[in-house]
């Protein structure tokens, strides 16, 4: 599941190795910790797809994104997303999504050859 917050970006994933606890993975660097606080250990790893990693318990991970949900302010989440590196990946995101939709975002036409699966 990736997770897009306006001030953190994760993945998470089950654990192979214990169905109590999920590995939260995220790109950059103190992400997972604005998430979880400062005192998760989170284990770095260069040459993997996501370098930084923790297992957390999945109770704590549920607590901690529905908490997430409850504090939603924004009306427009790209516009919610202050730190521009992370505003433009979430636009880059954005733009794929919609590429999915059969009428393209503000358009009124359904896309030339279309097919939905």
């Amino acid at each position: 599941m990736w997770i897009c917050l306006k001030n953190a970006f994760l993945s998470i994933v089950s654990n192979p190795a214990d169905d109590a606890t999920l590995l939260v993975r995220a790109r950059r660097a103190g992400d997972i910790e604005t998430v979880f606080g400062a005192g998760v250990e989170v284990v770095t790893l260069p040459r993997r797809d996501y370098q930084f990693r923790a297992f957390i318990a999945r109770d704590v991970v549920a607590t901690a994104i529905a908490t997430q949900l409850r504090h939603i302010d924004y009306g427009n989440f790209k516009d919610s997303v202050a730190d521009a590196p992370l505003h433009d990946a979430y636009f880059k995101v954005w733009h794929a999504m919609a590429d999915l939709q059969e009428i393209p975002p503000y358009g009124t036409e359904p896309r030339k050859g279309f097919r939905a699966p």
